[in-house]
């Protein structure tokens, strides 16, 4: 029997009855990049709006794959390391196809590409002002997530590991404290690597996991994606059923007391 969850997952107004989100980049091409949405369930796919092919309209280009009218398109600012950059970058997929949830990152370095929290603030303040729905790629920092929902954004998204690593959630206890904090959903992005690792910030409390890198260049990425799916279901249904306490010493299944 399905297990009934009365919390859905709702952004900016819309609710959502998967809670993995994925990317749409460093496929081998767009069939498989296909095949891996479709396997994962997600219904929201990042675009890297910086990386879309606006010049050679011969070419195959995502919305052929990928239906926009099936899949909420969610434009990201990847690649973009000042505010002015992302701003500008979301102005132009606002005008491209009129999305106003959009997906702001804003990088500090090329190395680690970790956010660059006071670009990111000034950044989030002048889209929220100009109508946009803004989920943040952020800093595993409670006191940075919170006043990010302060300002206005529809979701935060601390990541759990370097961009791209696979490292999965390295501090669990930050992603905890954030989630306790936080009213609007969060959601991991960046640094899951496989399945348990999605569990992981499932079981946390996360509203939901981003991922593109684990599924893109899994062995077999169609596979993964469903291994995705499931761990984030799992995880949640985890969190939801509440784990039992830890304990130093064993405690049996069946009392010793009474025994023949």
């Amino acid at each position: 029997m399905a297990v009934k969850d009365e919390n859905p997952l709702v952004i900016a107004g819309k609710e959502y009855s998967s809670r993995l989100i994925v990317g749409t980049g460093k496929y081998k091409d767009f069939a498989q990049n296909q095949a891996a949405v479709e396997a994962s369930g997600a219904e929201i796919v990042t675009v890297a709006v910086r990386r879309v092919n606006v010049t050679k309209p011969d070419e195959p280009m995502l919305m052929d794959f990928i239906d926009p009218k099936k899949y909420t398109y969610l434009p990201n600012t990847a690649g973009c390391f000042t505010a002015d950059d992302a701003v500008r970058t979301l102005r132009l997929a606002r005008e491209a196809g009129n999305w106003d949830l959009v997906k702001l990152e804003v990088l500090g370095d090329q190395k680690t590409l970790y956010p660059n929290m006071p670009e990111t603030f000034i950044a989030a303040k002048t889209l929220i002002a100009e109508g946009f729905k803004v989920m943040v790629y952020c800093s595993d920092d409670p006191i940075a997530a919170k006043t990010l929902e302060d300002m206005g954004c529809v979701a935060i998204m601390p990541l759990g590991a370097p961009i791209g690593s696979g490292l999965g959630i390295q501090n669990p206890v930050q992603i905890r404290l954030i989630v306790e904090s936080i009213s609007v959903p969060v959601l991991v992005d960046a640094g899951v690597g496989t399945a348990s690792d999605a569990a992981v910030a499932m079981e946390l409390g996360c509203d939901g996991v981003l991922m593109n890198t684990a599924i893109a260049e899994a062995k077999d990425p169609i596979l993964m994606a469903s291994a995705m799916k499931k761990a984030v279901e799992a995880g949640r249904e985890a969190y939801l059923a509440g784990r039992m306490g830890k304990k130093l010493y064993a405690d049996p299944s069946s009392p010793l007391a009474g025994l023949i």
